[in-house]
């Protein structure tokens, strides 16, 4: 802090020889004038000394035969008067002041914590809808209405806050964690688990319906494994009614699977050249401007290198400046070599084995082959697989006085 005030009022270094350096301080000290940094050389001494303290100093140097010389100048008083010559940099300076201050009054940013079922595209499309948008000025947002609107908008949204930081507008809200529920009809139309492959049942258990098809059953593509249509009997076992539910059951089907990949001999490559053109843009929010500039190559790559001074990122404003540089490429036609095209071949394979698997499928036999044709190699496998299957279909329905059978 002393040395802040020490700048800010101003201070020299000077360098004191003569007669009697040393009453010379000894009298400075008597007369409450602020000495420090004091270094001595022979007979020479080098100290620091207050601006106001120097204007003393004459009757001193007078009484003790000393000699003063100002060596360096320092502090406020004499940096002002330098800075102001240099005009372009006040301009510049006081440009920037008014450029923070101005940028102050708008909302550069829009931050959304808290959603997770809401999408931010969903969110930002309705914030637009309400004229609520990045470059605004914050005195034209009613952050109160806008919160009002959110939860009008959103049923699923039980709380929304909205603020501003700086300017940053921050948006939190809370979803309702309970699913949400719709008044179901008390009556079905029935539906029924059907086969979406040919193949053998391995393994089925039944939750809700009548189940068609048992352990080890042969069945077609289309056939009902479990129907939705429950009978009712009366006492005497004579059919009274059908019952109609949503079938619903765990069925394990084996049936066969094929898979095929192919991959061209010949495929075409980028090789780069090494030659590079870049140029500059200037981009603030959506919008962006650059020089006018020729196609740099006839084919080229393009990597963007994109920055944004501190003081902005601090303040929140989109104003970006960044770098394209044009790689220039040429397409070469390569042919794989044996090795090269079984590796792609086997990870197309893999990433087929992953979705399966994904789905619950087990492969319990596989066949896979590799072969070379004209212009092509081609991968074939023949796959045993073990499925979940159960397709819903609307139940067939039999009116009331009619009986399966009768028309």
């Amino acid at each position: 802090m002393i040395r802040f005030l020490k700048y800010m009022k101003g201070y020299l270094r000077v360098r004191v020889w003569g007669f009697s350096p040393e009453r010379f301080m000894n009298l400075c000290s008597n007369k409450g004038i602020l000495l420090w940094d004091i270094v001595r050389e022979g007979d020479v001494y080098y100290m620091n000394i207050t601006l106001k303290g120097f204007w003393e100093l004459r009757p001193i140097v007078k009484k003790t035969g000393t000699r003063v010389a100002i060596l360096e100048r320092y502090g406020l008083p004499f940096f002002l008067p330098k800075l102001l010559k240099r005009k372009m940099f006040v301009a510049g300076l006081f440009l920037t002041i008014a450029f923070w201050l101005v940028s102050s009054l708008f909302i550069w940013d829009i931050k959304l914590n808290g959603n997770y079922q809401i999408t931010e595209d969903v969110f930002r499309s309705f914030l637009k809808q309400n004229q609520v948008r990045i470059g605004m000025r914050q005195d034209e947002l009613d952050i109160e209405e806008l919160e009002k609107q959110i939860r009008r908008q959103f049923p699923q949204i039980t709380w929304a806050s909205a603020r501003l930081e700086g300017t940053r507008l921050l948006i939190d809200i809370k979803e309702n964690d309970a699913p949400l529920t719709t008044d179901k009809p008390e009556t079905t139309p029935g539906t029924d688990l059907v086969a979406e492959y040919d193949g053998r049942i391995v393994s089925i258990i039944v939750r809700n319906g009548v189940p068609k098809v048992g352990i080890d059953d042969m069945v077609e593509k289309g056939a009902i494994l479990v129907e939705g249509k429950v009978p009712v009997y009366n006492e005497d076992t004579t059919l009274r009614e059908y019952q109609y539910v949503d079938a619903d059951a765990d069925i394990l089907l084996e049936h066969g699977m094929d898979f095929t990949a192919s991959l061209p001999l010949n495929h075409t490559e980028k090789k780069y050249t090494g030659r590079e053109k870049s140029s500059h843009y200037i981009k603030l929010g959506d919008r962006s401007w650059s020089l006018p500039q020729d196609r740099p190559f006839l084919v080229y790559d393009s990597v963007i290198r994109e920055s944004r001074p501190l003081m902005l990122e601090r303040l929140s404003v989109p104003a970006f400046w960044g770098t394209v540089t044009y790689r220039e490429y040429q397409n070469v036609e390569y042919k794989y070599t044996e090795e090269e095209a079984k590796a792609h071949l086997n990870q197309k394979l893999m990433d087929f084995l992953a979705e399966l698997e994904e789905k619950g499928v087990q492969i319990i036999e596989k066949d896979v082959r590799i072969e070379r044709n004209a212009d092509v190699w081609v991968l074939t496998g023949e796959f045993l697989v073990q499925e979940p299957v159960g397709k819903s279909t609307e139940t067939e329905r039999i009116e009331a006085g009619e009986t399966e059978g009768n028309g």
